[in-house]
């Protein structure tokens, strides 16, 4: 049966030192990044921006601080009445 190419580095690989074995690793890795990089150019937050309808949670974003601010602030001073 004939070996395949990865089969071949796999034996190939074991007769390597555990530092020679990292030091391979590393490589594929850092070998598998790069064609990944070059495969998927990342895109840029300006191509992105306002695709999502405004608001997405169905909540006005200044409702949201406020709201989240006033909670805050009611926790807060319910902790404070508690402790004092």
């Amino acid at each position: 049966m004939p070996s395949t190419l990865l089969d071949d580095l796999i034996s190939r690989a074991n007769g390597l030192s555990t530092q020679e074995k990292l030091r391979f690793a590393v490589h594929l890795i850092q070998e598998a990044n790069r064609a990944h990089e070059r495969s998927s150019p990342r895109r840029k937050w300006l191509e992105i921006s306002g695709i999502v309808p405004c608001p997405l949670a169905g909540e006005d974003a200044q409702a949201w601080v406020s709201r989240t601010r006033r909670d805050s602030d009611t926790e807060r001073e319910g902790r404070l009445n508690r402790a004092g």
